[in-house]
């Protein structure tokens, strides 16, 4: 059995996905690297994946299917991974050597132990066209280090300081076990991914690597923000999906006060991005979406509500006029240099 599956989602990735199969490679036979092709039809996705896939028969599978958006090509890489941990890594992103290394070795050494991981958690690295210094994602002052740990061995989780897609390598049977399914023809479904998750997971590890290289720059690229706003549906739904999660999973949540506290923050972050997102809309259709979200929040749960409508982020959310929307805008700059859209 292979330790660790890589899930590598293309959509016509022909011009940047060999970095980041290559930078995989460097695993070796303790890795299994599924190229999920989803329905690429403007260039060679297809072909660079099957080429991969005939040169290493022992380490690369490619998987083709149709074209269902991302989430759809996590779930196809989760369903052929037969690896004991499973991660993600998109097609124009990289993993440095070095610190691969080093994760290998520790997932190495904790299969052969007593103490069963679920998440392993380490740093990724902004990789942003056109600046030369790199900013570096860390939770080295919230989380233990060098030992596994449990949601009540973390540290307060201060706002900006959230878990991404990025961070983490999950437990394989972990995701299939507790039915985690993405939306199909949906983007920004990451936050899912590290959302759904988190009420399975019991014991953690964090290695203060720097090993995700998250590429961010394109013009077309999903975290662009005209992009966002062009596809708000998206984020409306997924934010909608989440706030679902948390109530329906509040009961059982709260019996872990650092567990429901991350969660509720995270929520808090998609939110105010979601509302500024409808602010910078600049029409009333938006104003009123972003009304309805937040009469959707106050329907599924008042004391969530609450909560969300009188933080710090979402008071910001909801100032009236074109002056309280101003400083929406400025909230929304602080989310910026948390998630570094461009």
């Amino acid at each position: 059995m292979k330790l660790l599956s890589v899930a590598v989602p293309c959509y016509n990735s022909a011009a940047y996905m060999r970095n980041c199969i290559e930078s995989l490679l460097v695993g070796g036979e303790d890795v299994e690297i599924i190229i999920v092709n989803d329905g690429s039809t403007k260039d060679n996705t297809a072909e660079i994946a099957d080429e991969y896939a005939a040169k290493y028969p022992t380490i690369v599978k490619a998987v083709h299917k149709e074209n269902g958006g991302h989430g759809s090509a996590v779930n196809a890489g989760l369903a052929a991974a037969s690896g004991l941990y499973f991660k993600v890594v998109d097609s124009d992103d990289w993993v440095k050597e070095e610190a691969y290394k080093q994760i290998l070795d520790l997932l190495r050494e904790i299969v052969g132990g007593d103490t069963v991981l679920d998440m392993l958690i380490s740093n990724y690295v902004y990789e942003k066209e056109g600046e030369k210094r790199k900013k570096i994602m860390h939770l080295r002052h919230i989380l233990p280090k060098d030992k596994i740990f449990t949601w009540d061995d973390c540290r307060h989780f201060v706002k900006g300081h959230y878990i991404l897609m990025h961070s983490v390598i999950f437990r394989t049977k972990l995701l299939k076990d507790c039915g985690m399914k993405l939306p199909e023809r949906t983007f920004y479904v990451d936050n899912l991914f590290v959302f759904y998750p988190l009420p399975y997971v019991k014991n953690m590890y964090y290695l203060d690597v720097n090993f995700y290289r998250y590429y961010i720059g394109r013009s077309d690229q999903s975290v662009n923000e005209s992009v966002m706003i062009s596809r708000i549906d998206q984020q409306l739904r997924v934010n909608k999906l989440m706030i679902d999660f948390l109530v329906e999973k509040t009961p059982e949540v709260k019996k872990c006060k650092r567990l429901y506290q991350y969660m509720r923050n995270y929520l808090e972050i998609v939110t105010t991005v979601s509302s500024v997102l409808l602010i910078r809309g600049e029409t009333q259709e938006f104003l009123d979406m972003k009304k309805e979200l937040w009469d959707y929040i106050k329907s599924k749960d008042a004391s969530l509500y609450r909560y969300l409508r009188h933080g710090i982020m979402g008071g910001t959310m909801n100032l009236p006029g074109k002056g309280g929307r101003k400083i929406s805008v400025e909230a929304y700059r602080i989310c910026q240099r948390i998630f570094n859209f461009n």
